[in-house]
């Protein structure tokens, strides 16, 4: 079918490590290519899965305190390269940037922090920049890629892994990027409610 995806690689970036455990373990059975950062990368490793770091892809260290570690030509053009393009595909190659299918990524607690009491510089910190631009990166491109944007999809994520392996859907897709600007759209009210005070 002209709209089945395979994923072949995932990029895996969360604040939120529980309960993603089982869903890594079942992408490394289905053979799919793990990309991370950080401690995303170490949580991956500590379960025994290999995992490339998204450092070996574009070459840069992850700088600015940590400010800029996904946002690169390399992850957001495996993210946003459109697979029936010939155009995008012969740019893909000829910049050596690979395909990402699988987007599993979540966004700093801002309101959390917010909530805690926590310095203004605190919270300016909590403004996930990374994050908030895979999320609509991938959500764009659900043509080709899936977006897990918060860990309440996870169980969405795991039941499409088990029935139907890795692959999906237009629909599947669809429904993903729904769900990921509908957490991208909460995230800048909250944002635009605390400068609003």
């Amino acid at each position: 079918m002209a709209e089945t995806r395979q994923i072949k690689r995932a990029l895996v970036s969360v604040f939120h490590k529980d309960g993603l455990d089982e869903i890594l373990r079942k992408l490394h059975e289905l053979g799919v290519e793990l990309l991370s950062t950080g401690g995303t990368q170490s949580f991956i490793e500590g379960l025994g899965i290999p995992c490339q770091k998204v450092e070996d892809v574009t070459t840069y260290p992850s700088i600015l305190g940590g400010r800029v570690k996904t946002l690169h030509p390399k992850i957001f053009g495996g993210i946003l390269g459109r697979r029936e393009l010939a155009g995008d595909r012969e740019q893909m190659a000829q910049y050596d940037i690979p395909d990402i299918d699988l987007v599993i990524v979540d966004l700093y607690p801002f309101e959390d922090t917010v909530k805690s009491g926590a310095s203004e510089a605190d919270i300016i910190e909590k403004i996930d920049i990374g994050g908030i631009s895979l999320i609509r990166a991938a959500a764009k491109n659900f043509r080709d890629v899936i977006i897990v944007p918060s860990k309440a999809e996870y169980a969405s994520l795991q039941t499409l892994l088990e029935k139907q392996g890795a692959q999906s859907e237009l629909e599947d897709r669809r429904w993903f990027a729904t769900r990921a600007f509908g957490v991208s759209s909460h995230y800048d009210t909250a944002i635009h409610a605390y400068f609003e005070q």
